[in-house]
C-alpha cells in the first residue's frame, strides 16, 4: 500500500511539473508576442533638394508596399545616434553626419501583432553629390526623395479606408503611395523640430 501511494505521488508531481511546463512555455511565447521593440526612422535631407527626405517602399515586412524612412530596429548598447548612422548607411550607402534627435512616436500595430516606438533621427548626407543606392533590395523597392508637402498628400490618401497597399488616385489621377504607420503618425503629428529642420532648408 505504501509503494502504491508513493506512485500515486509521483504521478501528481510529474503531471504537476508537466503542467508548469506548459504554462511557463505558454507565458514565454505570450512574453515574446508582445515586447515593445524600439525602432529608429532617419529624416535624410536630400543635398540636391534640400526641403526633401529620402524614403523607399517597404518590401517583404510588415507595411508591405508602404513608404518609409531608411531605418531599422536599436541595438543593444547603442546609441540613437549611431543607429541612425548605421541603418543609413547598410540601406542606402550614405554617409552622414549632424545627427540630432527630431521626434518620437508610440505605434500600436494590433492588427499585425506589433508595438514599436519609434525614435526620429534627423541628419545630412557628407557628400553632397553622393544618391541613395538600394543596398536591400529584399526590403526596399528603391530610394526617392519627396517634401514635406508631399508626405502630408500622402498621409491624406493613406489615411481614407479604402486605400490599399498600391495607393490611392491623387488630385492629379496619379498614384499616391500609402505612408508606413509610424511615418503617418509623424506626419500627422508635424514636430517643431522636424519643421524646423527642413525649413532651414528653404
Amino acid at each position: 500500500k505504501t509503494d502504491q501511494n508513493q506512485n500515486q505521488n509521483l504521478s501528481k508531481s510529474s503531471s504537476c511539473l508537466a503542467a508548469i511546463n506548459v504554462c511557463t512555455s505558454s507565458q514565454s511565447q505570450t512574453m515574446t508576442t508582445v515586447n515593445v521593440r524600439v525602432g529608429v526612422g532617419v529624416l535624410i535631407r536630400d543635398p540636391r533638394h534640400p526641403s526633401k527626405v529620402f524614403a523607399g517602399l517597404r518590401r517583404n515586412s510588415h507595411g508591405e508596399g508602404t513608404l518609409a524612412l531608411p531605418g531599422g530596429h536599436l541595438e543593444m548598447y547603442e546609441t540613437w545616434e549611431e543607429c541612425a548612422i548605421r541603418e543609413t548607411l547598410e540601406e542606402t550607402g550614405l554617409n552622414i553626419h549632424n545627427v540630432q534627435f527630431g521626434h518620437v512616436t508610440n505605434d500600436m500595430m494590433k492588427g499585425e501583432g506589433k508595438h514599436y516606438v519609434t525614435i526620429y533621427m534627423m541628419g545630412e548626407c557628407v557628400c553632397p553629390d553622393t544618391r541613395p543606392q538600394n543596398l536591400e533590395p529584399h526590403k526596399c523597392h528603391g530610394w526617392d526623395s519627396y517634401a514635406w508637402e508631399e508626405l502630408c498628400e500622402f498621409a491624406e490618401c493613406s489615411g481614407t479606408k479604402d486605400s490599399n497597399e498600391s495607393g490611392m488616385e491623387n488630385k492629379d489621377n496619379e498614384q499616391s503611395p500609402i505612408l508606413f504607420g509610424p511615418l503617418l503618425k509623424l506626419v500627422e503629428e508635424a514636430p517643431l523640430l522636424v519643421m524646423d529642420f527642413l525649413n532651414k532648408s528653404q
